[in-house]
């Protein structure tokens, strides 16, 4: 087995902006037997990259999570390849009935977008191990940030795609977002006491356990500051974003996204209040 302290090979998909940072970085692990995580975007120059170093000897192609700058180059990589795509499953994955029923009345994602022709050819489930004779990895369902969100723990290392990075705070837009399952995976890789953890985006996050604490702390003032808004007066996800973000106008629908996810947490925790099924225009209050 290779030594898991070993750094894998980045490659920078050409897609930086606000979402990606620099770019999506596409993993390389393996000499004779290569592992490709999250391939990136679908475009030719950058997959041509990741397949010559990949030297013909990639084996597997692994996504985090089926959003456009990670997974939609999976399909050509695999082609140029011959090698199989591994995930948790296609865009829809994991869903809870909440979260499928708000996307059924057409809450559409945010961020980058879903990738809807995404069809893995192997899926992983939670806890399962992929080994050859160069290295071993163990995918990790970690959803929040999408609800088939794999991590891929690496000896001491774990590869967390979107869940954590260290240049910004996660997207959590429901319906692919989940607050609850989010801060539930921070506290599920903040157990296994990781010595680095490798986001898709941006550098890899040499001190993982303060970070973690300090993203679960984030979204948990967040939370606080919206039932304080709430007590003031009640409020939809749009206007409580108006009310609580300091942002341009153009922003303003991914704030109210963000604030949906935490009212939707707060809402299964019997925080606040609503008086009908949960939507983007629901008016919460306080009990």
């Amino acid at each position: 087995m290779c030594d898991p302290a070993k750094e894998p090979l980045r490659i920078l998909a050409p897609n930086p902006s606000a979402l990606t940072g620099p770019g999506t970085t596409t993993f390389l692990i393996g000499q004779d037997h290569v592992a490709v995580i999250d391939p990136g975007p679908d475009d030719a120059g950058h997959l041509d990259a990741v397949a010559r170093a990949g030297r013909d000897r990639i084996g597997h192609i692994l996504v985090t999570h089926a959003h456009r700058d990670h997974s939609a180059g999976a399909a050509r990589l695999s082609r140029l390849t011959g090698a199989p795509v591994l995930a948790y499953g296609d865009a829809q994955a994991g869903r809870s009935p909440l979260m499928a029923r708000l996307a059924a009345e057409g809450l559409v994602a945010g961020g980058e977008g879903l990738d809807t022709g995404f069809a893995p050819d192997r899926l992983l489930a939670d806890g399962e191990v992929i080994a050859t004779p160069d290295w071993q990895l163990t995918a990790l369902h970690t959803p929040g940030h999408a609800a088939g969100h794999l991590s891929f723990a690496w000896g001491a290392q774990i590869f967390c795609g979107d869940l954590v990075m260290g240049w910004s705070s996660t997207l959590i837009s429901p319906p692919d977002g989940d607050l609850g399952d989010y801060l539930r995976s921070l506290d599920r890789l903040a157990a296994l006491a990781p010595a680095r953890l490798l986001p898709t985006h941006g550098a890899p996050i040499a001190a993982p356990l303060p970070r973690l604490a300090e993203l679960s702390h984030h979204r948990r003032a967040r939370s606080a500051q919206i039932l304080a808004a709430l007590r003031t007066a009640p409020g939809s996800a749009p206007d409580l974003a108006r009310r609580i973000y300091a942002v341009p106008d153009p922003l303003l629908p991914a704030a109210a996204r963000n604030v949906l996810a935490h009212l939707i947490a707060l809402a299964q925790l019997g925080a606040v209040d609503f008086p009908e099924e949960i939507s983007e225009r629901t008016i919460f209050s306080v009990p």
